[in-house]
């Protein structure tokens, strides 16, 4: 559907009156009898009609506007989800590299510790004074202390040169590992081995000194994705669930219950949108409620009809009326009119406070199914003045 405002020409602040004037202004210049060549005619006619039907009423008006700001929020989210996505692949980037520099750092400093060793355990009686451990590499450049003993130390620094270079060999394998992930990032936002942290390499060589970890920061969410769905009295009252086609193709459910509002928007969690490198979204459904033949809606009241004859809405009576829950007593107060209400309290909707509306009944007199002589002759001398 065209954007009505856009079809009568007016403004979406407009007024009742200027709506109503652009109207009979499009509708009178587009009518099928003042356009007999134009084959377009009809449609454009059709257009506008429409356009007054939506803008004319409140309701409908009220509901347009709210879908429109839904979907141009749902577009500026698309948006910012794909900007968000690039930067946080740039951020990632710039972590591998660091994350590469460090490593490379240490190695650099646990070679130089290993020659060091090397070159003491020739003169034992100095190598407790000048040989500088791996824990003390880690401590210089990250400040952070191993928590060891004098009794590791002294049995790390037994270690033979053969075991150093094995970890030399597995942490340039493992350096080697990260570069490819940082090449994967850049060229497509995410690590060939999944969700590892750009901070792997580096975690993992601070860990196998100090035994600690890494905090990492958890992945962000995915925007919300607007929906909307009709739900009946029917549904409400049997509890049924509820299912809301996507915009991706996919259908997320709920559940319908007598507290859900006309209007209400229910937040599903874990239903939206899964991109790469994000968690799941949620989804937001707006409920529109239906009615059937026996109800119509207002907010938290239930609207229902009547039948009362003459000789009941002359004198009173006690009767019953359907409600949402089955018969419900009413009493018709003696001289009702047409059109008048009665209101039963408790009968309603719930109105999400922790009560209840009403259940409003609306009189509508109606005759006998056949004439009756005596009521006939009644209602004459009553018109006609007429008193026997």
């Amino acid at each position: 559907m065209r954007d009505p405002y856009k079809v009568l020409g007016v403004k979406q602040d407009a007024g009742a009156d200027e709506i109503k004037a652009a109207w009979r202004k499009l509708a009178k210049s587009a009518h099928p009898d003042h356009n007999l060549g134009d084959p377009t005619a009809s449609e454009r006619f059709a257009e506008i009609g429409h356009a007054y039907e939506t803008l004319k009423d409140p309701q409908k008006r009220s509901r347009y506007d709210q879908i429109a700001r839904m979907a141009e929020a749902k577009g500026q989210s698309q948006e910012q989800t794909i900007m968000q996505q690039r930067q946080a692949a740039r951020e990632a980037a710039e972590r591998a590299r660091a994350a590469r520099a460090n490593a490379e750092k240490i190695m650099e400093e646990l070679a130089r510790a290993n020659a060091r060793k090397a070159a003491a355990s020739a003169a034992s009686a100095q190598h407790n004074a000048t040989s500088e451990t791996p824990e003390d590499v880690v401590e210089r450049i990250f400040g952070v202390k191993s928590g060891r003993t004098q009794q590791q130390d002294q049995a790390a620094a037994t270690e033979t040169a053969a075991q150093h270079a094995e970890k030399q060999q597995e942490a340039n394998a493992a350096a080697a590992e990260e570069t490819h992930a940082e090449e994967e990032l850049l060229a497509t936002g995410t690590s060939p081995a999944g969700p590892r942290s750009t901070f792997g390499l580096l975690g993992s060589l601070v860990r196998r000194f100090t035994g600690g970890n890494v905090q990492e920061k958890p992945p962000e969410k995915t925007p919300e994705v607007a929906a909307e769905a009709t739900v009946t009295l029917d549904d409400m009252l049997k509890s049924r669930w509820i299912t809301v086609p996507l915009s991706d193709g996919r259908e997320a459910r709920f559940q319908a219950t007598t507290d859900i509002a006309n209007g209400q928007v229910l937040h599903l969690k874990g239903q939206g949108l899964k991109l790469q490198g994000m968690l799941r979204g949620d989804v937001a459904i707006t409920v529109h409620l239906s009615t059937d033949g026996r109800f119509t809606l207002d907010g938290s009241d239930v609207r229902t009809m009547l039948p009362v004859t003459i000789e009941n809405a002359v004198l009173g009576c006690e009767t019953t009326v359907e409600g949402l829950n089955g018969p419900v007593k009413l009493i018709v107060p003696a001289w009702s009119g047409s059109d008048q209400i009665v209101r039963i309290p408790g009968e309603g909707l719930p109105d999400g406070n922790g009560g209840k509306g009403d259940l409003v009944v609306e009189l509508r007199l109606m005759l006998w199914e056949k004439p009756d002589d005596k009521v006939t002759d009644l209602m004459r001398s009553m018109r006609e003045g007429l008193f026997l």
